[in-house]
């Protein structure tokens, strides 16, 4: 790159404006990236909380699911499955984090109301039904936190990479611009510095030997 570059005092300043920008903009990022690394510790804990609830409410689901197939028959049990809506609504909104964009998931309040009629069902399986929705409950807010917790993961990668290639590439570059530009610059100074000195000392051999030619004519007309 130093090759393409012109070695001039306004091609320097441009490069020490770049330098100033490029570093600026790295240590903005670095900042981006810390502030994304412990949004992304915080929402770990909140995935991990998660999946453990989910786990528990689905061990309790299945307990309750065996209990039902063993006390109100398996074909109860899936007459009731196959009663059930399959629609489970919920209210997803996009929210900036740091200027990463992650959904945001509201899981409404389940209702302890069953859509169903509760003639010729067990209490067993009724109690299934209402534990799996607390199972499909559970499985709306994993998703949620792990969608959010993958999307600021790969925000934290794309900003490392640019900060790298700032810090290891872009930062690099213009600094060996300015060593060049410099190192032109001032060999041109010494150049000039030292033709100036010939020339001085020329023009000082030349008055010396003006001040000397009038004095030895006006020596000669007085001895004559």
């Amino acid at each position: 790159m130093a090759g393409q570059i012109s070695p001039t005092r306004s091609a320097l300043l441009a490069s020490k404006a770049s330098l100033k920008t490029a570093s600026g903009g790295a240590d903005l990022l670095k900042r981006k990236r810390d502030a994304l690394i412990g949004e992304f510790f915080a929402l770990v804990r909140d995935a991990l909380a998660a999946r453990e609830q989910l786990a528990s409410v689905s061990k309790g689901a299945y307990t309750s699911l065996f209990g039902a197939k063993a006390w109100d028959s398996p074909e109860a049990v899936e007459s009731l499955s196959l009663a059930g809506t399959g629609d489970y609504a919920v209210d997803m909104q996009i929210e900036s984090i740091y200027g990463v964009k992650v959904p945001r998931i509201n899981v409404p309040e389940r209702s302890q109301q069953v859509n169903f009629s509760p003639i010729n069902v067990g209490a067993r399986t009724i109690q299934a039904a209402t534990d799996f929705g607390g199972v499909l409950e559970a499985i709306v807010k994993v998703a949620a936190t792990e969608t959010k917790l993958r999307r600021i993961g790969e925000e934290i990668k794309k900003t490392s990479r640019r900060v790298n290639a700032l810090e290891q590439v872009v930062i690099p570059g213009i600094q060996d611009d300015i060593r060049f530009i410099r190192g032109v610059l001032d060999q041109r100074e010494r150049e000039e510095s030292f033709r100036l000195k010939k020339i001085k000392a020329k023009l000082e051999r030349e008055k010396e030997k003006a001040d000397q030619a009038p004095q030895g004519g006006q020596h000669g007309s007085a001895a004559d």
